[in-house]
C-alpha cells in the first residue's frame, strides 16, 4: 500500500490530503463487473395490468444471467404517489402495491441468488415525497418544531412573507420553494425542494434524518442487497444559510456540471454522510457496495470514491463525451489517472433513465436534445440506423475498457428512445412545469419489447417474429480478464440487436 500526498490546489484537494493507492490489495466484485438498470415500471409486465412489475422482473432473470451481467440496479419500486415514477418515496421500507409485495421482492432475491446474480437498489435521501408521514407531520405541527426540523423549511422575505427565502430554482423548472398554510390555515413557511414541489428536501443537518436513513439501510441490506445506487448524491448537503445564487437552476456552470461554488451541491459535509454510510456496508462484509449518481466534473469524481467513501461513481464525463474521438481519448486516459490516484475503478455509462438513449443521440451529426429532455415528434428526428451501427460500436468499446459498467434495459437491443408520446400520457414533471417547453425523460422510459409484436413506442420493425431475446442471448463478457472483452446479445434473423457478433 503507498500514501500519495496531495499538493493543495491541484485536482484532487478536497478534504483530507492522504489518498491510498491500494487497486489490487481491496479485490472486489464490483471493480470490473457489468451492472444491468432495470427500470421496473418499463421492463417486465407480469400480472398484465399494462405496468411492469417484480413479478415480471423474476420471470426474466434468466435472460439477464444469460447476457453475462454480474449484478441488477433496480430503479425506485418503494410505496409512492408516483409524482416523479418512483423518485418521490412515501415509504422507504414497503413495496408499492403497482410493483408487487415485500413478498415479491424476496422471491425476486431468492431466484437472483440462485442464478449467482446481485441486486442493487435504488436509493433517494436527498428528498422524499410529499405524501411522507415525516413530511405530513412536518405540515401539521408549527414552525420550529422537531417535524419541521426533519425538512428545510424556512421563512419568506418581503412583505407578510409573500416572497421565497430565497432565488433557488428547480431542477424541473419554477422556483425551488412552496409556500404551506400553518395548522390555523394561514400562510406559513416555505419549503426547498430541488426538484418537483411534491419531493420535499431532507435537513441533513438533522440528526434524525441520520438515523432514520441508517434505519433504511439496514433494512435493505438485512434483506440480502448488495449496495445501493444513491440519486443525487452531490445535493444532500446545503451550504449554510442557504445563500442566494444565479447559476442555472441544478447548480450547473458552463461545462455541463455543478460548479465549486454552488451553495446546494457538492458541500464538503456530504462526505461525512458516506464515510459512515460506508462503515455500516463493511459490517456487512466487503462485498456490499456504495455507486454514487454525482454530477460533479472528473478531477472532483475521485472525491466520492476515496477508500473510506463509495465504492463507484457514475462517470457522466464519459456519457457527455460523445464520439468525438479526440474528447473521448481526453476522458478515458484523465478517469483512469484520476481514479487511479485513490485506488478506485472507473464506471463507465452511455445511457440511463434520465438521458436520451445513446442509439438515438448518436443518430445525429450535429446537436441533438439537451440532457433532460425527449424527442418529439415535430423536433429533426436522427438517422435511427445510424444511430444503431454507431451505440453498437460505442457500447462494446465500453465494455473493453478497464473498470465497471452500467447497462441501460434495452440497451443490448439497440433500443432508440420513444418519440410519438403524447402529450397526454407524458409523465415527467419537467413536462408540467415548463409548460410543455421541455419534454423531459419519457422518452427513454418506455416498455420493452419481449417479442416481435409487443409495442414500442420506439420500435423499428426489424426484430425476427417471435424471437425472445431471453433464448438466443450470448454473454456480454468473455473471459479474457484484462480487457474484460464481452459481446452484446443477439437475436437470430435480420438483427435488431446491439451488435451482431
Amino acid at each position: 500500500m503507498s500514501i500519495e500526498t496531495v499538493t493543495p490546489g491541484t485536482s484532487l484537494d478536497a478534504g483530507p490530503l492522504t489518498l491510498i493507492h491500494a487497486p489490487d490489495a481491496v479485490p472486489g466484485w464490483w471493480r470490473s463487473a457489468v451492472i444491468y438498470q432495470v427500470y421496473p415500471r418499463s421492463f417486465r409486465d407480469f400480472n398484465g395490468d399494462g405496468i411492469g412489475d417484480l413479478a415480471g422482473i423474476t420471470e426474466e432473470l434468466p435472460h439477464l444471467a444469460d447476457l453475462g451481467v454480474d449484478a441488477v440496479w433496480l430503479s425506485p419500486f418503494y410505496r409512492s404517489p408516483q409524482r416523479d415514477a418512483g423518485y418521490d418515496v412515501s415509504d422507504y421500507c414497503d413495496v408499492d402495491p403497482i410493483f408487487g409485495t415485500l413478498g415479491d421482492f424476496d422471491v425476486m432475491m431468492a431466484e437472483s441468488h440462485r442464478l449467482g446474480l446481485r441486486v442493487i437498489v435504488d436509493l433517494v435521501p436527498n428528498h422524499c415525497s410529499d405524501q411522507h408521514a415525516a413530511f405530513q407531520a412536518a405540515l401539521a405541527a408549527p414552525a420550529g418544531s422537531p417535524e419541521r426540523e426533519m425538512f428545510i423549511f424556512r421563512d419568506g422575505t418581503g412583505p407578510g412573507g409573500h416572497e421565497p427565502p430565497n432565488n433557488w430554482q428547480s431542477h424541473f423548472g419554477g422556483p425551488a420553494w412552496t409556500r404551506v398554510a400553518g395548522p390555523d390555515g394561514q400562510p406559513d413557511q416555505w419549503y426547498l425542494h430541488l426538484f418537483d414541489s411534491s419531493q420535499p428536501d431532507f435537513n441533513w443537518d438533522n440528526p434524525a434524518v441520520h438515523a432514520e436513513f441508517e434505519r433504511v439501510l439496514r433494512f435493505w441490506l438485512d434483506r440480502g442487497v448488495s449496495g445501493f445506487r444513491v440519486d443525487v448524491a452531490h445535493a444532500l448537503v446545503k451550504a449554510p444559510g442557504l445563500p442566494a445564487w444565479g447559476g442555472r437552476a441544478d447548480g450547473g456552470s458552463s461545462d455541463g456540471f455543478p460548479g465549486h461554488e454552488a451553495p446546494m451541491f457538492g458541500q464538503p459535509a456530504v462526505h461525512d454522510i458516506y464515510r459512515y454510510w460506508r462503515r455500516i456496508l463493511d459490517e456487512y462484509g466487503p462485498d456490499r457496495i456504495l455507486c454514487a449518481e454525482a454530477s460533479v466534473d472528473l478531477h472532483r469524481l475521485a472525491h466520492w470514491v476515496r477508500p473510506d467513501e463509495m465504492h463507484q461513481a457514475f462517470n457522466f464525463p464519459y456519457l457527455h463525451a460523445g464520439l468525438d474521438l479526440y474528447r473521448l481519448r481526453s476522458v478515458v486516459t484523465d478517469s483512469l489517472t484520476v481514479l487511479d490516484g485513490v485506488g478506485a475503478p472507473s464506471t463507465w455509462v452511455l445511457s440511463n433513465h434520465d438521458v436520451v438513449r445513446h442509439a438515438t443521440r448518436f443518430g445525429y451529426n450535429g446537436l441533438g436534445p439537451r440532457d433532460g429532455d425527449g424527442i418529439g415528434p415535430a423536433d429533426p428526428q436522427p438517422d435511427h440506423d445510424l444511430g444503431r451501427r454507431r451505440a453498437a460500436a460505442a457500447s462494446l468499446f465500453m465494455l473493453g475498457l478497464p473498470g465497471a459498467a452500467y447497462l441501460y434495459q434495452g440497451e443490448e437491443l439497440g433500443l432508440p428512445d420513444g418519440v410519438d408520446i403524447p402529450e397526454h400520457q407524458r409523465q415527467d414533471p419537467t413536462f408540467a412545469r415548463t409548460g410543455g417547453e421541455r419534454l423531459g425523460r419519457d422518452g427513454c422510459r418506455v416498455p420493452l419489447p419481449w417479442r416481435a409484436a409487443d409495442k414500442h413506442l420506439a420500435l423499428v420493425p426489424e426484430t425476427p417474429p417471435g424471437c425472445r431475446f431471453r433464448r438466443r442471448s450470448r454473454p456480454w463478457r468473455g473471459t479474457s480478464r484484462p480487457l474484460r472483452r464481452r459481446r452484446t446479445s443477439r437475436c437470430t434473423g435480420t438483427s435488431f440487436g446491439s451488435a451482431a457478433t
